[in-house]
């Protein structure tokens, strides 16, 4: 069962206690959305909308230009109208994993990750511009890459 890209966004940063700028969320976003689309053989964990590559990193347009207003401060909860993900299901979980794991991290660190040479962002930004899509392709290419022998996170979902 993939999942909206708001409602994604809402339980990332419900999962971090609202403690998220818009920078940060999509970045995490986008690494858990590599991670489940490598676990499920392509199926993206994001379903309504692509990820784009532009200047920081992966972005999802709806939800940037949704939370913008928050600039680099903690987006709040404004996601009210948006149905809450259950967090029993593995996309809950995969969410809330990335967000343990990342959501510690200096928004820049974010952005080095996301910008690392075999990166399906790095494959696809075309300097000055925002609205080239990061393939669905690539990404698994850039899990594979990333992650050849071991899969990211196992002793916590053995």
């Amino acid at each position: 069962m993939a999942i909206s890209a708001m409602q994604a966004a809402k339980a990332a940063c419900a999962a971090s206690g609202w403690a998220l700028s818009n920078l940060q969320l999509h970045k995490i976003l986008y690494i858990a959305h590599m991670i489940y689309s490598g676990r499920h053989d392509g199926e993206p964990l994001i379903n309504d909308e692509r990820f784009q590559a532009w200047p920081y990193g992966p972005v999802l347009p709806s939800v940037y230009n949704y939370a913008s207003s928050y600039g680099s401060s903690n987006i709040q909860n404004i996601f009210n109208h948006i149905p809450d993900l259950d967090p029993s299901t593995e996309e809950g979980q995969i969410i809330i994993d990335a967000v343990g794991r990342l959501g510690s991290l200096e928004p820049f660190r974010l952005v080095d990750i996301t910008h690392e040479p075999i990166s399906a962002w790095a494959h696809s930004y075309v300097p000055g511009m925002r609205n080239v899509p990061i393939e669905q392709e690539m990404i698994i290419n850039e899990y594979r890459e990333r992650f050849p022998t071991t899969e990211p996170w196992a002793k916590e979902r053995a």
